[in-house]
């Protein structure tokens, strides 16, 4: 496999994370070691997938309670917290 440069990584990883839903948690898994590998950091794109067995939260019980985003994986059953952003 020839080695990818920074750039070329970062655009793999774009179009890898635009149509997440239909990827497995084993190519998940491995386009999150080669962000890693190149330092590319995941920023909103990490709040996709389950930290624990790398499933897409396609399928998953979204709840907002108290200015917090509650993701439950229905795989693992994985609990998700996101801080919500004030709106203007």
């Amino acid at each position: 496999m020839k080695k990818l440069s920074k750039s070329e990584t970062e655009k793999q990883v774009k179009n890898f994370f635009d149509n997440i839903n239909s990827k497995t948690a084993k190519e998940v898994r491995k386009i999150k070691k080669l962000a890693m590998s190149q330092n590319i950091p995941l920023k909103e794109l990490r709040k996709k997938f389950c930290k624990k067995c790398f499933t897409p939260f396609g399928n998953s019980k979204i709840r907002i309670k108290n200015k917090m985003k509650i993701i439950t994986c229905k795989n693992c059953g994985q609990i998700s917290r996101w801080k919500l952003k004030k709106s203007i």
